[in-house]
This record gives C-alpha cells, sequence and structure tokens, in this order.
C-alpha cells in the first residue's frame, strides 16, 4: 500500500487565478492590487490568512480579528467565482480514483475545507478521498511542515504503515513536504521546473496525465 497526499489549489484544480481575483476583490478597497507575477511569487503556498497578513503588511500590521473578518470576505467571493470558473487539470479526477486504488489518498492544503468538498463533489470524486486536512486545521501553514505532519497523523490513524508521496505545485509546498520527511513530486501547473526543483522536488512533471504510480512511488 502506497498512500497519496494531494496539495488541491494549482495541483488538482485550476483555481489559482481564481483565488487572486478573489483576494484583489478585498484588497483593492485597501488599497493594493496583487499582480499575477508578484501573486505566484510570493504568496502561492499560504493560506488566506497568510495572504493578507503579508500583503497588507507593506501598510500596518492586522489584528487576528481583522485577518479572520479578510478570510470570511474573501470566501463567498472565491466560491461564487469559482462556480462558475471551475476546472479540474485534466487526468485530476482519474489520478485520485487511481491513486486511491493503490492505498490511502489525502488532501493537504492551505484551502477551506468546503472550498475543497466543492471542487471534489464537482469532479465526483469525493469518495476517493480518505481525509482532509485544510486551513482550519493546523495553526501553521506551508512552508512549515505541520499540515503534512498532521496529515502523516491521520495516515497512522487509518493505520497506513507503507509508503508515502506528496503531489505539490510551489516551492513554499515542496519545502514543507521535505520538512516533514516526505517523497514530493511536482507537477509544473503553476510554477517551472527549475525552481520546483531547487526547492527539492524528487521529480518534477509538466502534467497529471504524464504522472505514472512507477514515478510517484519512486
Amino acid at each position: 500500500m502506497f498512500a497519496t497526499l494531494f496539495d488541491f489549489d494549482g495541483v488538482v484544480v485550476d483555481s489559482e487565478p481564481v483565488h487572486l481575483a478573489a483576494f484583489n476583490d478585498v484588497l483593492a478597497p485597501q488599497g493594493i492590487v496583487l499582480a499575477e507575477r508578484e501573486y505566484v511569487e510570493r504568496y502561492l503556498s499560504l493560506d488566506d490568512a497568510g495572504v493578507f497578513r503579508a500583503a497588507l503588511s507593506r501598510k500596518r500590521t492586522l489584528r487576528e480579528e481583522e485577518v479572520r473578518a479578510l478570510v470570511e470576505a474573501k470566501h463567498p467571493r472565491f466560491l461564487a467565482r469559482f462556480a462558475d470558473a471551475f476546472r479540474a487539470f485534466p487526468g485530476a479526477a482519474e489520478l485520485l480514483a487511481r491513486r486511491a486504488k493503490r492505498g490511502p489518498v489525502g488532501i493537504v492544503s492551505g484551502a477551506l475545507y468546503d472550498e475543497i468538498t466543492f471542487a471534489l463533489d464537482r469532479m465526483g470524486v469525493r469518495g476517493a478521498v480518505g481525509f482532509i486536512v485544510s486551513a482550519e486545521h493546523t495553526a501553521a501553514h506551508k512552508p512549515d511542515p505541520a499540515p503534512y505532519l498532521l496529515g502523516m497523523e491521520e495516515l497512522r490513524r487509518l493505520g497506513h504503515e507503507g509508503g508515502v508521496v506528496v503531489l505539490e505545485d510551489s516551492p513554499g509546498g515542496v519545502v514543507s513536504a521535505k520538512r516533514a520527511g516526505l517523497r514530493c513530486v511536482a507537477v509544473a501547473h503553476s510554477c517551472g521546473h527549475d525552481e520546483l526543483a531547487r526547492a527539492g522536488a524528487d521529480a518534477v512533471t509538466g502534467d497529471l496525465l504524464s504522472l505514472t504510480d512507477a514515478l510517484l512511488e519512486g
């Protein structure tokens, strides 16, 4: 048995442009607009709270209740945009289902829980996923290893003692997985091959369709 831990945004669903638009919906009244390149280079692996803290730190330090309010304001804007612009990456549903036959599958993401379940339901593969570690579940977020360490706890709870591989798309996500001591294969949906390799990915591929079980399991 070989477990697979999937990052979500940028790996399973093409949602990063939607997140960026929703962030700007909330940040624009604050006088800040994030450019696509800046978002990819600085914010890609952060959870919503981390993005708001970092983006607004150029002006002031936010109180935690302000951070929560901004996250809550972004959430419905993201879901409304995502419902209209939903797109799973080619091969994502098939890969989730295939890996579930090899062992437990988990989602380990900085996205909010119901954003993840919305997409899994839309794709028809929620039953392939054994557990979800979302932004609500950890105090520390990628590139900290905490999300993947919690994912490992979930695997132990399920009785899994075999190999584990992580699928990521950002340098921060790769660093998080490697700090947790896990094999990490990166897919270059959001960042370049070289950047992901420099972050420590054990292998890098251009798309999900080229991911074989042999590549994932090393």
